[in-house]
């Protein structure tokens, strides 16, 4: 996995962490041990769902913004990908 340290400021990324929750949001930076997202929208999947499915709505619709701002502990983050480079739903 790529560090979040690592992803373009301003673009909306989609983060997924140990606890199964995803975040999908604009990223803002990396400060000590949290990133902070902005506009962001946290689906935590029931048990036994796949998350992919509201990944892929997300990036077809766009964010539900529920959050202006939101932190994400670093030590959580299984893996992080670019809201626009997820496939959208057929249309």
């Amino acid at each position: 996995m790529t560090s979040l340290h690592l992803a373009p400021h301003g673009i909306n990324l989609v983060i997924e962490t140990r606890s199964g929750r995803v975040i999908a949001g604009r990223f803002d930076a990396v400060h000590g041990l949290e990133a902070l997202l902005h506009d962001a929208d946290v689906y935590d999947p029931p048990a036994g769902a796949d998350p992919e499915a509201w990944v892929r709505e997300t990036a077809t619709y766009g964010v539900d913004v529920k959050h202006r701002d939101y932190k994400v502990d670093l030590a959580s983050v299984v893996r992080w990908r670019k809201l626009g480079d997820i496939e959208k739903l057929p249309l």
